[in-house]
């Protein structure tokens, strides 16, 4: 049976701090084994320069999606000072074992970038030579550690640019999953059309909604059962949040979903079916709960 055909919840993890990896993704692995379901990890290998990401207070909505999400509580006040105030720490370099099993548990694993906050904040200013050159440092420590290449990308804040899609396509990815949208596609931007199918996320992220709205941790997993749609849904979780503070709340959803009969997979496994993708426009657009604009699937 084509995956089309069935009910899906794709997950894909974003590692995007050292705290994230050292702690969030064991506590997820715990939980997926506990299912015995597989996701999709993709994750930050460079330099933690979380502390940076000051920068973005004056993005319109970025000082109350702090508030909501009790941002030190999830990342530390460790982590919101590194880069600034304290050295920024190597993520994978130094800490091979957390991928290694991942890997060894038949996790996917794939590339979030070099170094998270430079892809995020200063993505347009970079030419596509600077960005493959970041990809690249990524992709050798990622070879160094597992053994093989890596197969999948996944932007950090769902920021894109075409010199970045130009960059992702040498690198001839199986799929990358960069926007946010409805369903797979070959991505066109800015007039150009791109060789690497995009598998976008479908659901809002626990930071957008949690806090708004009267979602809070009694409610937040029903929230995302609720949002469920037949056919394939991708959420993106956080090693940071869901592997953090709300690792209770992330069980309940996973279990939740297997309960009304959705199947949990990697997206790799989505992209191993794709086939005749329609044309897909990307475009910059905003999104409740999130500061900053964002790719989306128009």
């Amino acid at each position: 049976m084509s995956e089309k055909n069935k009910n899906i919840l794709a997950l894909k993890v974003d590692v995007d701090t050292l705290k994230g990896y050292l702690e969030g993704v064991p506590r997820m692995a715990g939980v997926l084994a506990r299912h015995n379901v597989k996701a999709g990890f993709y994750f930050s290998l460079g330099p933690d320069n979380s502390g940076r990401a000051i920068f973005r207070i004056f993005r319109k909505g970025f000082i109350q999606k702090m508030l909501r999400t009790n941002a030190p509580g999830t990342y530390g006040f460790k982590t919101m000072m590194y880069g600034t105030l304290l050295p920024a720490p190597m993520i994978a370099g130094a800490n091979t074992r957390v991928m290694k099993d991942i890997f060894k548990a038949g996790h996917e694993c794939g590339l979030h970038a070099w170094d998270h906050v430079k892809w995020q904040d200063k993505l347009p200013k970079l030419t596509a030579a600077q960005i493959k050159d970041d990809l690249k440092k990524a992709a050798v420590l990622f070879e160094n550690i597992l053994g093989v290449q890596p197969r999948a990308f996944a932007a950090p804040g769902w920021q894109l640019t075409a010199a970045a899609l130009e960059a992702l396509d040498s690198f001839k990815f199986d799929y990358v999953s960069n926007t946010r949208g409805r369903s797979p596609f070959m991505p066109s931007f800015e007039g150009r059309r791109f060789n690497t199918p995009e598998i976008p996320s479908t659901l809002p992220t626990m930071d957008e909604v949690f806090g708004a709205d009267g979602i809070d941790d009694g409610n937040v997993a029903q929230y995302y059962l609720n949002l469920l749609k037949p056919g394939l849904n991708v959420h993106t979780v956080h090693a940071e949040m869901e592997g953090g503070a709300k690792i209770k709340q992330f069980e309940e959803i996973v279990k939740g979903a297997l309960e009304r009969g959705y199947e949990i997979k990697p997206l790799c496994d989505i992209a191993k079916e794709l086939k005749d993708l329609p044309e897909g426009i990307i475009e910059l657009g905003f999104l409740p709960g999130r500061a900053g604009a964002v790719a989306v699937q128009k």
